[in-house]
């Protein structure tokens, strides 16, 4: 009965595919950890058996077996404390593997995942499946590696010895069983419900506190204090709720399993007492049951307490398995072919693009990026450039029509190749936690110490780094915190430059920068653009008047089209959006106070 309360419902499956994928390869070490258990629990049950006979011995007054005894217990409980200590040792190591394994596993998969499927979470919410949802993982193969096999060995070898000692008593005592059994997998279930709300509600706790203290600025300029700290203090208070719910329901295990252990041992006595009385059983063998009675207790409720653990884990699991099952929908066909680029023309065919249901935000896209030439997209926000642009690397794939790369559909070619013809700069500068050369060198891992500096020079970045304390082994910061905003664009300049890939895609790489920076950055960008197929989005019009081609675009279709001088000539949208900054350009700035 017990086993069916632990393992109930769907947390058997999860269990199986727990050891099929993450156990199995750790067998040996969980066998030894299997022979540990069984020298514990074996031990354990030696006990009863040899308080019964030290019992009997001073009741017959026998002088070896009272010189022995002490002993056999020295012995026992020698073996039980040595393989204790292995078992504890064992399992941590095992346990700690596994759960390295699935975190590895579990980052892998996100990282693969489509975009679509990462954004459906914030990242402090994605965040937290490797730290929470990880914590009951651990505990619960941490118990069901020791606690569970080494209580259920522990009550076999106990009822072994209640057998041994008297068969009848033992029947009595495990009449209560079932009525215990029944309310704990009751409150298990209770347990897994609350576990999932949990987990939820503490990712979205993670969201709300990472992004408040990012936007701690606005909150201060905004005066928006009070409405974070009442924010955070309902979600805080409804994970307060929650946790009341779980410890209130594993709150009514101990009284269950006390009250049902109280029957047993009430029953058990009112039966030995009156078989004592008329001799038919001796004080050795009422000591002996009590004791086996009592020390069965405590694995008994401890089977009770894990099944409320592995209810919270399975909560967990089923999380971390719904990600690692969702296989990503952007990715090679069966036999993708390596791309082909001979002057890296991109065409956008009759192209649609939803990223719902019921939002078209691409819709009747029909353009030719030539090769070797600048075609600009310029439009309100909203209008589809960036999205335009994602997906020529297949960051997203087209709802209708075709992306071709000198006439190959990027759906029918490789990921790795198409990606690798591809370089990126765009006004959210990514940058990791590492050195300035490491950074570089993430547009081409294989590349040497002098393509770097070389990449750096051409970008305008080796003189400022030179100037950092350890060159181009200093660390950029979490995020490229230590560089200022025209430094980060640089690096990212470096690395598309080191990349030397023939197609170009620019999101407003100039933007948010002071007027030197934004006059390095330039240069280095015109630079990187000759003698590559190069699409770029800039809200501001003078950084694309000289590009081969202007596309303009509104509500994800293209309105316009032609040169600077000619669409200025049409006086059409893109004439007005000129005027527009031309005149925002020209007013006066306003003299500080």
């Amino acid at each position: 009965m017990a086993r069916k309360s632990l393992f109930r419902g769907d947390t058997l499956p999860l269990i199986r595919r727990l050891w099929r994928d993450w156990m199995r390869p750790h067998a040996k070490t969980l066998a030894m950890v299997l022979v540990l258990v069984v020298l514990v629990s074996g031990a354990t049950g030696l006990y009863p058996v040899l308080i019964k006979e030290a019992f009997d011995a001073f009741s017959a007054k026998d002088q070896t077996a009272i010189l022995l005894g002490p002993l056999f217990v020295i012995g026992v409980t020698s073996v039980k404390g040595f393989s204790l200590l292995a078992l504890t040792i064992l399992t941590n190591k095992v346990v700690t593997r596994i759960e390295a394994d699935m975190q590895t596993s579990l980052y892998g998969h996100m990282i693969e995942a489509d975009l679509a499927q990462i954004g459906r979470e914030s990242p402090a919410a994605l965040t937290q499946r490797f730290t929470t949802d990880f914590l009951f993982i651990k505990e619960a193969l941490t118990r069901l590696s020791t606690v569970f096999l080494r209580e259920v060995t522990t009550i076999i070898a106990l009822i072994g010895a209640m057998l041994w000692i008297d068969p009848v008593l033992t029947l009595v005592a495990g009449v209560t069983v079932p009525f215990i059994a029944h309310p704990i997998g009751k409150i298990g279930k209770k347990l897994r419900r609350v576990a999932i709300s949990t987990q939820e509600q503490t990712g979205q706790m993670a969201s709300l506190i990472s992004e408040s203290l990012a936007g701690t600025r606005i909150a201060k300029t905004y005066g928006l204090e009070g409405y974070l700290k009442g924010k955070a203090a309902h979600t805080f208070d409804e994970v307060r709720k929650l946790k009341m719910k779980a410890a209130n329901a594993r709150g009514r295990l101990d009284p269950l399993l006390e009250a049902g252990g109280g029957f047993a041992v009430a029953a058990v006595l009112v039966l030995i007492g009156q078989r004592i009385v008329s001799g038919g059983s001796t004080v050795g063998d009422f000591t002996g049951f009590v004791s086996a009675l009592i020390l069965a207790a405590q694995p008994i409720r401890a089977l009770g307490n894990l099944n409320a653990i592995v209810q919270e884990a399975a909560a967990a699991l089923q999380r971390t398995f719904a990600v690692m099952d969702e296989a990503p929908q952007i990715k090679d066909k069966p036999g993708a072919r390596p791309l082909v680029v001979t002057g890296g023309e991109i065409r956008f065919s009759n192209l649609g693009f939803s990223y719902r249901d019921d939002a078209v935000a691409l819709d009747g896209i029909d353009l030719v990026a030539e090769a070797g030439r600048t075609t600009a997209l310029v439009g309100r926000s909203g209008s589809g450039k960036s999205t335009l642009l994602s997906l020529v690397p297949r960051l997203y794939d087209v709802t209708e029509g075709a992306v071709l790369v000198d006439g190959q559909d990027v759906r029918d070619v490789s990921l790795k190749s198409l990606r690798a013809a591809i370089a990126v700069v765009s006004q959210d500068v990514v940058l990791f936690d590492d050195t300035v050369r490491a950074n570089i060198a993430f547009g081409r891992p294989d590349a040497s110490e002098e393509d770097i500096i070389a990449a750096a020079k051409a970008a305008a970045a080796h003189e400022f780094i030179m100037k950092m304390p350890e060159g181009y082994d200093s660390l950029v910061g979490t995020g490229g915190g230590r560089l200022s905003g025209g430094e980060r664009q640089r690096v990212s300049l470096a690395r598309a430059f080191l990349k030397d890939a023939p197609i170009l895609l620019l999101d407003e790489a100039t933007s948010a920068l002071d007027s030197e920076s934004e006059r390095l950055v330039q240069n280095a960008v015109k630079k990187l653009m000759q003698g590559r197929t190069t699409l770029v989005i800039a809200h501001r019009l003078s950084t694309v008047r000289d590009a081969n081609r202007i596309v303009v675009m509104e509500a994800g279709r293209i309105v316009e089209m032609g040169s600077h001088e000619t669409l200025i000539a049409e006086a059409g949208t893109y004439a007005r959006l000129h005027r527009l900054q031309l005149s925002h350009d020209a007013e006066p700035a306003t003299p500080a106070a």
